[in-house]
């Protein structure tokens, strides 16, 4: 399993990085938008005596959502490059032209002190109240001997949330401590009778400075903390921070690991929703489905320890390569995928079931593209986006079958964000099974030691000796991206990580307007962002 070139085309596309300037910054990214460019994600870095902004836009090999034919361009990634003296820190926002973009802007703001001017919202996103005022925590090199920690108070002061006036309108504030194992988030419901008209949920409850421990690890030690950003999606994780890591380095991953890759992504996608699918129908009392279904997600759990010796599925990406214990029992990946596709059957034929999903917590395709949503939540609101196969890591035609297809449905409720998932049950199964084969034929041998990985000429190298890569992943939740910056030294500068879930949680309020109070955990459920993907 040694990194070398493939008999096929290298994938995927590096970024092309442009230079642009405050003047020019809104006119360059609105000229990319046009051009069906999507923002993945604005990373800010430290320079000298400034913090030096990138804008990573990409688009979709093919054509964006979907709309593909004849003479469509191929795929695009494009990073647009500025520095701002730490003196004098702003540029001017985005939020009009790309509402990710916005929400960007105001994590760069806490976290480097870099102003949106004239943003539409300009209130904190990541650091509550109690942060100091001028303490932007990223800002600045990592030092031992001169960071200095200030005195964090109390987080005394209001949030901010909207107030709804009118007639019987009253609050029910939920959280941050939950019932049960679920991790902390605030939401404050404004409800007339039983019938939610606005909540608002306040998050970064659990923020650990993920990306700053990234800092000063070699990109082979940083894998054991990408695969615990987010526990149940530790190789959609792993996976984009390899790939970002082997484009700042220069390497090429054998066609053979690349589809090894694919096979533990879907394995990953099938257990998670599984359970999920469980989950939801145990938030309508239908608990003899959910008990099924958990018990299908124990026997993937089981297949994923002894594919890679975790149930997690950890250990089996890594920089410049994907290591297995022993291919997946296709027996058992069919016998799974059968007893989801049977458990949703005789779900969906409960009058009772069905009553609880339709209609419920519908989003809407147009406010589904205006906020820049991902994954199955997109798919299910008839948003035509997989990164499999826009944004493929590996060569289409060298997957048995190529990439799964993707699942859209166009009604944008709880029943379409079901019926999504338990179809994608079906698509991963089948991949799994056939790239097993495929994998079995070449011959599995025992996996080889992985070889050392060392600084390579990259051809996104800077004259000071720094490499930058981006990795691009279709995880279970949805796209997910790591953008690194590799020292000369071999050593990470910067990583910025994108969990699917930090653009999905501001949809959840757009889809519960007009739903009923009772409704908002399966609501919920039915869109399961994770608290410490998007925290970090």
């Amino acid at each position: 399993m040694s990194a070398t070139p493939p008999a096929g085309p290298v994938l995927p596309q590096p970024v092309l990085s442009r230079p642009t300037s405050r003047e020019t910054l809104r006119a360059d990214v609105a000229a990319l938008l046009a051009d069906g460019h999507r923002m993945l994600v604005v990373v800010a870095e430290n320079a000298p005596d400034a913090v030096r902004l990138g804008y990573v836009l990409a688009r979709p090999a093919g054509g964006p959502h979907g709309s593909r034919g004849a003479g469509d361009a191929g795929e695009s990634r494009v990073e647009l490059t500025l520095e701002v003296s730490t003196a004098d820190a702003w540029v001017p926002t985005i939020a009009d032209l790309s509402y990710p973009g916005g929400r960007f802007e105001r994590e760069i703001r806490d976290l480097f002190g870099v102003e949106p001017r004239d943003h539409p919202l300009p209130r904190r996103l990541v650091r509550h109240a109690h942060w100091p005022r001028a303490w932007h925590p990223l800002l600045g090199r990592r030092s031992a001997q001169t960071d200095v920690v200030p005195d964090f108070g109390e987080d005394l002061s209001a949030f901010p949330f909207l107030e709804v006036g009118g007639d019987g309108v009253y609050e029910i504030p939920v959280g941050p401590v939950h019932a049960g194992l679920i991790e902390p988030g605030h939401f404050r419901f404004s409800v007339v009778g039983e019938t939610i008209v606005r909540m608002k949920a306040r998050l970064w409850y659990l923020h650990r400075g993920v990306e700053r421990l990234f800092e000063g690890r070699t990109p082979d030690d940083g894998v054991v903390l990408a695969e615990r950003i987010s526990g149940d999606t530790a190789v959609g994780h792993t996976l984009a921070y390899a790939l970002a890591c082997e484009e700042a380095l220069g390497l090429v991953v054998p066609q053979r690991d690349r589809l090894v890759r694919a096979l533990l992504l879907e394995l990953e996608r099938m257990h998670n929703h599984a359970a999920d699918l469980g989950m939801i129908l145990n938030d309508v009392a239908f608990g003899l489905a959910n008990v099924h279904l958990q018990r299908v997600r124990e026997n993937l759990l089981r297949l994923n320890e002894s594919v890679t010796g975790h149930r997690l599925l950890r250990g089996g990406v890594r920089v410049g390569g994907a290591d297995v214990v022993a291919l997946p029992d296709v027996g058992l990946v069919r016998a799974a995928a059968a007893d989801v596709a049977e458990v949703v059957r005789l779900a969906l034929e409960h009058p009772m079931v069905l009553d609880r999903l339709v209609a419920t917590a519908v989003l809407g395709r147009e406010d589904a593209l205006r906020m820049g949503v991902l994954g199955y939540v997109a798919r299910a609101s008839g948003v035509d986006v997989d990164a499999r196969r826009d944004h493929p890591f590996a060569d289409p035609a060298a997957l048995p079958g190529g990439p799964p297809e993707p699942v859209v449905d166009d009604e944008g409720d709880v029943l379409a964000r079901f019926t999504v998932r338990a179809r994608e049950v079906e698509a991963s199964a089948r991949f799994v099974v056939a790239a097993s084969e495929v994998l079995a034929g070449a011959g599995s041998g025992a996996p080889t030691p992985p070889d050392p990985v060392a600084p390579h000429a990259s051809p996104g190298g800077a004259v000071d000796g720094t490499t930058r890569g981006l990795g691009v992943v279709e995880a279970w939740r949805g796209l997910l991206c790591h953008r690194v910056t590799v020292g000369a030294d071999g050593r990470l500068l910067r990583v910025k990580v994108v969990d699917p879930s930090f653009m999905n949680w501001p949809a959840l309020p757009v889809a519960l307007a007009d739903t009923i109070v009772p409704d908002f955990p399966l609501a919920n459920k039915s869109f399961n962002q994770s608290y410490a993907g998007n925290d970090l």
